[in-house]
């Protein structure tokens, strides 16, 4: 009896859908700044990645 007590809760709890446009919109926000960050820095960020890249193919 516990058991099916404790799925029934587990399933009740399940079916809440959050918030959604709140999910949406940091999933935007999120997009836009790495878009923001890579226009900005793209060269910056791909010399910092050739230098680590380098640093451990060559000693």
């Amino acid at each position: 009896m516990r058991i099916r007590l404790l799925v029934r809760t587990m399933l009740e709890r399940v079916d809440d859908r959050g918030d959604v446009p709140g999910w949406v919109l940091v999933a935007v926000m999120t997009a836009g700044l790495v878009t923001a960050i890579w226009l900005v820095a793209d060269d910056q960020l791909t010399a910092v990645l050739g230098r680590a890249i380098g640093s451990v193919t060559h000693p």
